[in-house]
C-alpha cells in the first residue's frame, strides 16, 4: 500500500504549476536588506490574500501554514518566521493540488522580500510582517475517472468523476479506496498496478486512469507474538481472537487490537502482516505488544453547595491471576457537608475476566457494601452479582447478571428488611461522536431489572430507559444542541414492598439542576402516627435540554433547563409531583474531559430554594 500513495504523490506533483522562486540557494542576493535591531514589539502581522477572494481556500491555508503555527506558540524570532516560510511553500501547494489548482503560484514575503530568495544563514532578526500571497488559477476538472478492476461494494469517493474536481487528494482516496475494497474482499496484497495522471493545461482537465491488482484470495494464517511477558500466552491468544485459518479480512484485525486494549494489560500492540504469502495463500501476521504497569489508582471529586462534597477513588490490578483478571475496588464518600442529608458511604469490588465464554463476553463478580444516610430514610445494603458483559460492536453493548441484595431500611416505619434476587439486564446503543464531549449523534440505553422478593419483598420487574441526542451548527461547530430523556417505572410490587434503591427520585446534578439531590419523591405511607412517609415513586421521567458555546479553544459557556415528575403508581399513573430548574455553566477542556461548573435555581416546583453550585468533571451527559 506504501508503494501506491507514494506513486499518487509523485504523480500528482509532476502535474503541477510552481512557486513564485526556487528555494534552498547558499547564499542570498537580497542580504542585508532585512533591518537587524532588537526584537520588534508587538506581534508579527500575517496576511494570507487569495486571489478571486475564496474565504474558505484562504482559511485552509491558515491553518495549515506553518507561519501561523509558529506566530500562534510565540516563536516570532526571523530565523524561526523564516524557516516556516520557506516551508509552507511545498505545504502551501501541497493544500492548492489536493483541491485542483495546478496552476498556482504562491509568494511568501517577509517585509517585502520573498522568503524563497533569502538563504537560511542570513535570516533576519526581526520580522513584523509577513505576506502570503496566492494566485490559485483555475480548478481543473477530470476528463476521466477511471479505476478498474473494482471490487463488489467498494465505497469509491463522489467526487473522482467525470467534470468534478480533480484535486490529488480525491485521487488518492479513490486508490485507497479501490485496494480496501478488494482487501475487504479477502485479497489482503491488494496494491496499485499502474496509475496514469495527465493534465492538459490548455483545458484545464485532467486524464486519470488507476489500474489495481487484487491478487489472490487470502486466509489468515498464524499470529506470532512478541513482547508479552506477565500475560498467559493461552490466554493471550483467547483474548485476541485471531481468527486463524478463515478468510482474510482487515476488519478482523482491527478486532483483534480492540480486544487486547480492551484488556488493559498492554499500552501498545501493533499487528504487521507478513510481506510474502505463505503456503495455500496464507497470510501470517506478527503481533508486538508493549505491557503497561498492571497496578492503577485514579480518584475523582464533585461539589455542590447543598449537596456538598464527593469524592471517589479506586485501585485496581490489570493481570491478577495472570489470565488478564482484573481487580477493582471503588470506594466513594458523598454529601460531605451536605444540607439535606448525612454523610453516605460506599464501596465496591469487582474482577473482571475477558474473554469468557467468547473473545467479546467478559465475565465478572461483583460486590458491593453501601451506608446510605438520606434525608427522610437510612439504608444498608449489601449485594453480590455474577454477570456477563458482551461487545456486539463498537455502538452495541449489552450486560446481563444474577443478582442477590439485602438492604435493611430505617424510615418513620421503623426498620424494614428487603431481600431480592434479581436478573438486570442492560443494552447501550452509543452513536455519540466522543462520549466525554459530544458534537453529534445519539446514545440510547435500555434497562430491565426482573426481581423475586422473599419474606415481605415484593416481586416485580424495573424498568429504565434513557436517550441523548447531539447536533452542532454554526463555524468550526461552536454550537451544540443536547437534549436527553428519561424514562422508568416499577410494575408488579407495591411501593412499600419495593427496595428502595429500586424506586425513582429526582433532582441534583444528574436530573434536575437547581433543586437539591432526590430532592422530589412521593408521600404514600402512613407512620404509626399516621404521618405520610416520602420514598421513591414507582414511575419517573425527566428532561434536560442544553445549549452549548464554545467560546474559545478550551472555554465553553452552557445554558440549560431540567424538568422532572414522580408518580406513586406504575406506569406513569397515581399522584405525584413535578419540579424544574434552569441555570448556566462554564466548561474548560482538559486532556480527560471538560471541567464542569454550573450555576442552577428553582424554576417550578416546592423542592429547592435558592442556587445551587455544582463542580465536576465531564459534561453533564
Amino acid at each position: 500500500m506504501r508503494a501506491y500513495l507514494t506513486a499518487i504523490l509523485m504523480a500528482s506533483t509532476a502535474i503541477g504549476g510552481g512557486v513564485a522562486a526556487a528555494w534552498g540557494q547558499s547564499s542570498s542576493p537580497f542580504s542585508g536588506l532585512f533591518s537587524r535591531g532588537s526584537e520588534a514589539e508587538g506581534p508579527v502581522a500575517l496576511d494570507i490574500e487569495v486571489s478571486g477572494g475564496d474565504d474558505g481556500l484562504a482559511a485552509q491555508i491558515r491553518r495549515s501554514s506553518l507561519v501561523a503555527s509558529a506566530l500562534a506558540e510565540d516563536r516570532t524570532t526571523g530565523q524561526d518566521v523564516l524557516a516556516a516560510a520557506r516551508a509552507d511553500y511545498a505545504r502551501i501547494l501541497g493544500l492548492l493540488y489536493d483541491e485542483g489548482y495546478y496552476d498556482s503560484t504562491v509568494n511568501i514575503l517577509l517585509d517585502g522580500v520573498e522568503a524563497a530568495q533569502v538563504a537560511p544563514l542570513d535570516a533576519p532578526q526581526v520580522v513584523q510582517r509577513v505576506v502570503v500571497a496566492v494566485q490559485p488559477g483555475r480548478a481543473f476538472r477530470f476528463s476521466r475517472a477511471a479505476m478498474a478492476p473494482v471490487a463488489p461494494e467498494t465505497d469509491i469517493p463522489a467526487g473522482y468523476a467525470l467534470n468534478e474536481v480533480a484535486g490529488t487528494g480525491v485521487i488518492r482516496r479513490a486508490a485507497v479506496a479501490g485496494v480496501e475494497g478488494w482487501r475487504s474482499q479477502g485479497h489482503a496484497k491488494a496494491d496499485l498496478a499502474d496509475q496514469q495522471i495527465v493534465a492538459d493545461h490548455d483545458t484545464a482537465r485532467v486524464d486519470s486512469r488507476i489500474a489495481l491488482d487484487p491478487g489472490p484470495r487470502v486466509t489468515f494464517g498464524r499470529m506470532s507474538v512478541s513482547g508479552n511477558q506477565r500475560l498467559n500466552d493461552r490466554r493471550l491468544r483467547k483474548i485476541a481472537g485471531f481468527p486463524e485459518g478463515q478468510q482474510f479480512d482487515p476488519e478482523d484485525l482491527d478486532a483483534v487490537r480492540k480486544r487486547l486494549r480492551r484488556s488493559g494489560v498492554f499500552s501498545a500492540v501493533t499487528l504487521e502482516e507478513a510481506e510474502t504469502l505463505g503456503p495455500g495463500d496464507t497470510l501470517d501476521v506478527d503481533l508486538t505488544v508493549v505491557e503497561q504497569a498492571p497496578r492503577r489508582i485514579g480518584a475523582g471529586f464533585e461539589v455542590s453547595n447543598t449537596d456538598g462534597i464527593m469524592i471517589s477513588s479506586y485501585w485496581m490490578h490489570r493481570n491478577l491471576l495472570r489470565g488478564g483478571e482484573r481487580l477493582r475496588i471503588d470506594g466513594r464518600v458523598k454529601d460531605i457537608g451536605s444540607e439535606t442529608s448525612e454523610r453516605d458511604d460506599e464501596l465496591t469490588i469487582r474482577i473482571d475476566r475477558p474473554a469468557t465464554i467468547t473473545a467479546d463476553t467478559t465475565g465478572y463478580v461483583e460486590a458491593r457494601a453501601a451506608r446510605m444516610r438520606e434525608e427522610d430514610y437510612d439504608e444498608d445494603t449489601a449485594s453480590l452479582a455474577l454477570g456477563f458483559s458482551h461487545i456486539f460492536s463498537d455502538r452495541l453493548t449489552g450486560d446481563i447478571s444474577a443478582q442477590y441484595q439485602f438492604s435493611r431500611v430505617f424510615d418513620a416505619n421503623g426498620q424494614t428488611d428487603f431481600k431480592v434476587l434479581a436478573l438486570p439486564m442492560e443494552v447501550i446503543w452509543d452513536q455519540r461522536d466522543e462520549p466525554t464531549d459530544a458534537k453529534r449523534g445519539y446514545y440510547l440505553s435500555g434497562e430491565l431489572t426482573p426481581f423475586k422478593g422473599f419474606e415481605e419483598t415484593g416481586s416485580g420487574a424495573r424498568a429504565l430507559a434513557e436517550g441523548r441526542a447531539f447536533r452542532s451548527f454554526g463555524k468550526d461547530d461552536r454550537f451544540t444542541l443536547a437534549g436527553r430523556a428519561r424514562l422508568g417505572s416499577v410494575f408488579g410490587s407495591d411501593i412499600d414492598r419495593t427496595p428502595r434503591n429500586y424506586l425513582f427520585y429526582s433532582g441534583g446534578g444528574g436530573t434536575v439542576r437547581g433543586h437539591p439531590f432526590q430532592a422530589l419523591g412521593v408521600e404514600t405511607i402512613s407512620g404509626p402516627d399516621g404521618d405520610p412517609i416520602k420514598t421513591g415513586g414507582m414511575s419517573v421521567a425527566n428532561a434536560t435540554a442544553e445549549l452549548r458555546f464554545q467560546v474559545r479553544e478550551r472555554i465553553g459557556l452552557v445554558a440549560f433547563a431540567d424538568y422532572g415528575r414522580v408518580w406513586t403508581d406504575s406506569g406513569f399513573e397515581g399522584e405525584g409531583g413535578d419540579h424544574a430548574g434552569a441555570g448556566v455553566g462554564v466548561r474548560y477542556d482538559t486532556p480527560v474531559g471538560p471541567l464542569r461548573f454550573d450555576v442552577a435555581g428553582p424554576v417550578s416546583g416546592d423542592t429547592g430554594s435558592g442556587v445551587q453550585l455544582y463542580l465536576g468533571l465531564g459534561q453533564a451527559f
